[in-house]
């Protein structure tokens, strides 16, 4: 067991998908992702999302972030936050989102 202490220390925020590429170089199928994050900026992102979405289905999803891990070189690109998703039990990955629109770099409690 964690603490709430603990807990809050992440920072999970609100984002949006605005740029998704293929990266063929990562070792298990992934894509770049780019997150507009609100005043903190657009970040970016490894995810291994591919069963799931299309690269071009991408664009504008909402999703959720955590924006404050250390930065981590996955083959040739740096993921600096690490978007949420499920792990279901074929492997796939279901990204996680609010179920509205809210304001993009919200934090999450």
């Amino acid at each position: 067991m964690i603490s709430m202490d603990d807990f809050m220390k992440l920072e999970i925020r609100t984002g949006k998908i605005v740029r998704a590429e293929a990266f063929p170089k990562a070792r298990k199928p992934a894509y770049r992702l780019w997150v507009d994050l609100g005043e903190l900026g657009v970040k970016k992102s490894s995810a291994q999302i591919t069963r799931l979405y299309k690269q071009e289905d991408l664009i504008g999803k909402r999703v959720l972030a955590v924006t404050n891990l250390p930065p981590r070189q996955v083959a040739n690109f740096i993921s600096e936050v690490l978007v949420l998703g499920v792990v279901l039990n074929d492997g796939g990955v279901a990204l996680i989102q609010a179920d509205r629109e809210v304001p993009l770099g919200k934090r999450v409690m």
